[in-house]
C-alpha cells in the first residue's frame, strides 16, 4: 500500500519540492523541542519529591570529552547549585518556564510545518483535476460511448474530493509521524536501550492488526466508490431520456432501480465509516496495551534492586517519550485508513488518466494552409477499435461558402430581395444564413449606433461573422445600406475575395423615397433623424460590384431571376 502511494507521490510532488524541504526541517525541529521540553520534568520532579540526594561535581567539556553523562551531570550540578543558592520552590519555577518557553517553540514548529504543506496539499489536488480535464478533453468519442457519463462526472468529481480528503491530508502525517518516531526513538535508545528493544519487539504486533484492518478498508472504499458511479450515471441518464421514461410509464420502475443503487452504496457506506471509526479507538487501546506492558516490565527492572537501569524520575521521563509516540502511531493508523479510501479513488481516475487513445495522429501530417474552394473526402473509413467502423468509404464534398453582399440606400429592396434569394437557394438544396440590417442590429450590434465609426464597426462585426459561417460551408446573404466604399473593400478583405459577391441594387434614391413604407426619409426631410443615408449623409456607390441590379418597375420575381442567373457559375 506504502509502495503505491509514494509511487502516486512521485507523479505529483516534484513541482512542490521546497515546501516538502522546509517541512522536513521544522519537524525536525519541533520534534527535538519536544525531547528537551519533556527533560525539564526530570528535575522538577526529583525536586518535588526529593529523590535526588546525590551531590554532583561539575566536569570540564570539551571536543573529547563530551557524552550523556557529562551533559546530564552538568545539567543536575548546575540545578542543585541553584536550589541551593535560591531555594527549590525558585528552581521548580524556573523550570517550569522553561517548560512553558519550550513548547512555545515546539507548538510555533508545529504550526509552522503545518502550513507549509497547505500549497503542497492544495497544488497536487488541482493538478489531478487539471490532468483529468485535459485527458477528458483528448480521449477519442469512443470512450465515452463505452462509459457512461454519469461515472465519468463521479470520478472527476466525488473520486478526486475523496484523493483530496485521504491522500494530501496523509502526506503531512507521513512527513511528520516518521520524524516524530525517529526522534523518539533515538531518545528512548539514549535512555535504556534494553526497554526499548523490548518495546521494538511488541510494536510490530500492532502494525499487523491495522495493516489487516486498512487492507479491508480499501476492498470497501473501492465497492462504494463504484456505486457512487452508478448513482451519478442513473441520474443522468433519467435527466436524459426523462421524455422516455414519462412517455413509457416507468417512473415506478426507474424509482424502484434507484433506491436499490441507493441504498447499496448506504450499506456500502456504512461498513466503511464504521471501520474507519475503528482507527482511533483501536490505536489508543493498543497504545495503552504497549505503555501498560513497557510500565510493568520497567517496574520489574527499577525495583531489582540488583538492576536498575534508571531511576523512577527518568523511568517517568522514559514513560513520557514513549507515550508521545502513541499520537504518531494514531495518526499512522489514521493515514492506514485514509490511504486505501484514497487510493481506490486514484485506481478510478486513473482509468481516465490512463485510458489509451487508439487514434494516432500522423508524424508529418500534409498541412491545409487555407480553406479556399472545397474539401473532398474519397473514399474515407474511420474507426476507433479495430474491427468496429464508424465510417465506411465515405464520399464527401464540402464547398467552401460564399456571401452574397446586397447593398444599396434604403428602400432600394435589399431586403425582399435577399429574403426571397434565401428560399430559392434553400429549394436548390444550399444552406444558406440571412444576416439583415435589423435582425443584426437587434443582438450583435446592438450596442452600435449610427455615427460613422459605429457603422465601420457594424460592417466589420459581419464580416468576421459571415466568414466564419463560409468556412463551415454557409452562403451567407447580407443586406445593409454599407454606404462607404472603404467599409466594404474592409469586408471583402476580412472575408476574402474569392468568397466575396457583392451585388449592388442599384434604385435610385427619388424610387427608394416613394417606396418609404417606414416614414424615414420624411423624418430625414424634417431633420427628425440626422445624418440620413442619401438625404443628409452621402452614399459612396459600389466601385466594381460582381452584380448590379436595378428594382425600379420590376416584379420581384424578374429580380430574382436576374440575380440568380448571375449568381450561378460563382456558386457552382
Amino acid at each position: 500500500m506504502l509502495k503505491q502511494f509514494f509511487s502516486l507521490l512521485k507523479r505529483y510532488i516534484l513541482p512542490y519540492r521546497k515546501y516538502l524541504t522546509w517541512a522536513l526541517i521544522l519537524n525536525f525541529l519541533s520534534q527535538w523541542l519536544n525531547v528537551f521540553s519533556f527533560m525539564a520534568i526530570v528535575p522538577i520532579l526529583n525536586i518535588l519529591f526529593k529523590i535526588d540526594t546525590k551531590s554532583y561535581e561539575y566536569i570540564p567539556m570539551d571536543i573529547h570529552n563530551l557524552d550523556k553523562d557529562v551533559l546530564i551531570n552538568n545539567a543536575y550540578y548546575f540545578v542543585s547549585n541553584f536550589v541551593a543558592t535560591n531555594g527549590a520552590f525558585y528552581t521548580l519555577a524556573m523550570m517550569g518556564g522553561i517548560l512553558i518557553f519550550m513548547t512555545m517553540l515546539k507548538t510555533a514548529g508545529y504550526f509552522a510545518s503545518a502550513a507549509v504543506m497547505v500549497p503542497l496539499r492544495t497544488g497536487i489536488v488541482r493538478d489531478i483535476r487539471i490532468q483529468v480535464y485535459n485527458k477528458v478533453l483528448s480521449l477519442p468519442l469512443s470512450f465515452f460511448s463505452e462509459e457512461r457519463k454519469g461515472d465519468i462526472i463521479a470520478r472527476m468529481s466525488a473520486d478526486v474530493t475523496v484523493v483530496e480528503n485521504s491522500l494530501t491530508s496523509s502526506i503531512d502525517m507521513l512527513i511528520r509521524n516518521p520524524i516524530a518516531l525517529l526522534v523518539c526513538f533515538v531518545t528512548l535508545f539514549s535512555v535504556s536501550w534494553q526497554m526499548t528493544l523490548f518495546v521494538i519487539f511488541i510494536l510490530p504486533l500492532t502494525g499487523w492488526i491495522m495493516g489487516v484492518v486498512s487492507r479491508k478498508l480499501k476492498r470497501q472504499s473501492s465497492t462504494a466508490q463504484a456505486q457512487w458511479g452508478d448513482i451519478m450515471s442513473q441520474l443522468d441518464e433519467t435527466l436524459g431520456g426523462l421524455r422516455v421514461i414519462k412517455a413509457f410509464i416507468a417512473e415506478s420502475k426507474m424509482s424502484a432501480r434507484f433506491s436499490k443503487t441507493n441504498n447499496d452504496f448506504r450499506d456500502a457506506m456504512n461498513e466503511m465509516i464504521i471501520r474507519q471509526s475503528s482507527a482511533h479507538p483501536m490505536s489508543e487501546f493498543l497504545g495503552t496495551c504497549v505503555i501498560v506492558t513497557v510500565l510493568l516490565f520497567g517496574g520489574a527492572l527499577i525495583l531489582n534492586t540488583n538492576y536498575a537501569p534508571m531511576d523512577a524520575a527518568t523511568f517517568i521521563f522514559y514513560l513520557i517519550i514513549l507515550y508521545s509516540i502513541i499520537n504518531p502511531l494514531k495518526e499512522f493508523s489514521r493515514a492506514f485508513y485514509n490511504i486505501p479510501q484514497g487510493l481506490a479513488s486514484m485506481e478510478r481516475i486513473d482509468m481516465i488518466l490512463k485510458a489509451e487513445n487508439h487514434i494516432v495522429e500522423p508524424e508529418q501530417p500534409l498541412p491545409l494552409d487555407a480553406f479556399t474552394d472545397k474539401l473532398e473526402f474519397k473514399n474515407v473509413s474511420f474507426s476507433y477499435v479495430e474491427g468496429r467502423p464508424v465510417l465506411n468509404h465515405i464520399n464527401l464534398t464540402v464547398p467552401k461558402g460564399k456571401t452574397i453582399a446586397l447593398v444599396g440606400q434604403s428602400g432600394s429592396g435589399k431586403s425582399t430581395l435577399a429574403n426571397e434569394l434565401e428560399k430559392r437557394l434553400v429549394s436548390l438544396g444550399k444552406h444558406t444564413m440571412l444576416l439583415d440590417g435589423d435582425n443584426v442590429r437587434m443582438g450583435l450590434n446592438k450596442n452600435l449606433g449610427f455615427k460613422e465609426a459605429d457603422r465601420i464597426e457594424n460592417i466589420r462585426r459581419i464580416a468576421e461573422v459571415a466568414k466564419l459561417m463560409n468556412d463551415a460551408g454557409l452562403i451567407v446573404i447580407t443586406s445593409f445600406i454599407s454606404p462607404y466604399v472603404r467599409d466594404r473593400r474592409n469586408a471583402r478583405e476580412i472575408i476574402g475575395d474569392d468568397s466575396f459577391i457583392e451585388v449592388y441594387v442599384s434604385t435610385p434614391v427619388e424610387e427608394c423615397e416613394k417606396r418609404d413604407v417606414k416614414g424615414l426619409y420624411k423624418k430625414a426631410r424634417t431633420g427628425e433623424i440626422p445624418n440620413f443615408t442619401g438625404i443628409s449623409s452621402p452614399y459612396e456607390a459600389p466601385e466594381h460590384p460582381e452584380i448590379i441590379v436595378d428594382t425600379t418597375g420590376k416584379i420581384l420575381e424578374d429580380s430574382v431571376n436576374y440575380v440568380m442567373t448571375q449568381l450561378e457559375d460563382q456558386l457552382n
